[in-house]
């Protein structure tokens, strides 16, 4: 054996080890892990029998809320419902200038992805700020793909229920299921919406600016081609964006290796398992396997948490596509080059436009607090 082949085969057995020991059991991951499938499966029973649209996002706010414990749990739930339903309030008054107005839309979400990703940053409680941002840009979107504003009305009003019935939901299971965070030691401190470098660190600025082009180039082209299909491309752009280039990169590759984990599940339960389904409980039994799957990944450590999410999405994706058995393949295709998509314009702005190192953002935070 060669130094090359030695080289790689070192490589693959530290990649296995490491592999391992970031899928092995500690306290409190089979806990989560079942908190998770149990919202999965409630929230699939409910939207099938009561024909609830859009399901995977719908199975997908489960995965995104579900925390370690019952706190976190019901803090991110309470904000996100609430920043879904602003979110969505704006939305309906904006549209009363911009549903006929292509060229008002534009600016205006643009405008809201800067906002939103400017406050994750700057404000308290950022994921508040983002989830409003955010809301507001995704569903100003969706305008060219309704014929009338009656349509157009239904279906955010539809929208906010397919976001907040998982939501509330999975904060239920949680108080029931979670365990009781320890209370920490709280110091004193001033009360305040901003950090304190809000409105000094000219970063939180430029990060804003960077998300905002990557997210709206991105959606320039897909509308222009006519392919709505990927628009998980602009999702892809405001979800992996973080305050260093390399994170951003890292998480960037978490979403494209779980996105195509959960798609080859996806797929192959599409071409094997879907056709001979014939009842809801075959239906359940499949999505609370994966979602198993995804959610032991899920619950694991930051370094491969966030690739368990997106085996669920993409999952959930493929497999729920209406309310019959699902076999179109064109879904898979279009998100994965949504995400493609949108991982290459997010990593070339990040690293050629005001790139920010890590080291260089724990000095800037650690004067900050100094």
């Amino acid at each position: 054996m060669n130094a090359a082949e030695t080289l790689a085969s070192e490589s693959r057995t530290n990649w296995l080890s490491w592999l391992r020991r970031e899928l092995a059991p500690f306290p409190g991951r089979d806990a989560t892990t079942l908190r998770l499938v149990a919202g999965v499966v409630l929230v699939t029973i409910i939207s099938m029998a009561l024909q609830v649209p859009e399901a995977p996002l719908s199975a997908y706010m489960v995965f995104f809320v579900t925390k370690a414990n019952r706190a976190l749990t019901t803090l991110a739930g309470i904000l996100l419902m609430l920043g879904a339903t602003v979110g969505i309030a704006a939305s309906l008054f904006l549209y009363q200038y911009t549903f006929d107005y292509p060229q008002l839309r534009i600016p205006v979400m643009a405008t809201m992805v800067f906002v939103g990703m400017y406050l994750s940053r700057a404000f308290v409680i950022g994921p508040l700020g983002f989830a409003i941002g955010f809301v507001v840009a995704m569903t100003q979107s969706v305008a060219e793909t309704v014929p009338d504003a009656e349509s157009l009305v239904r279906a955010l009003l539809w929208l906010w229920v397919i976001v907040v019935y998982p939501i509330a939901l999975t904060v239920v299971i949680s108080h029931i299921a979670a365990p009781v965070a320890k209370a920490p030691a709280r110091a004193e401190a001033k009360k305040t919406l901003f950090k304190a470098d809000a409105f000094t660190n000219p970063a939180h600025v430029r990060f804003a600016l960077k998300v905002t082009l990557a997210a709206m180039t991105c959606y320039i082209l897909y509308t222009g081609v006519d392919w709505p299909g990927i628009h998980t491309a602009f999702i892809t752009c405001c979800f992996i964006a973080l305050e260093s280039t390399g994170a951003t990169l890292r998480k960037g590759w978490l979403r494209l290796i779980g996105c195509l984990t959960g798609g080859s599940l996806g797929f192959l339960a599409i071409l094997y398992l879907v056709p001979h389904m014939e009842s809801i409980a075959l239906l359940v039994l499949l999505t609370g396997a994966v979602s198993a799957f995804a959610g032991w990944v899920a619950a694991g450590s930051e370094r491969i948490s966030y690739a368990g999410l997106q085996i669920a999405f993409a999952f959930f994706m493929c497999i729920f596509q209406g309310f019959a058995p699902a076999t179109d393949f064109d879904t898979i295709r279009d998100r994965l080059v949504g995400i493609i998509l949108g991982i290459l314009m997010t990593s070339f702005v990040f690293r050629y436009i005001w790139p920010e190192r890590e080291v260089a953002i724990q000095t800037v935070q650690t004067l900050v607090r100094g």
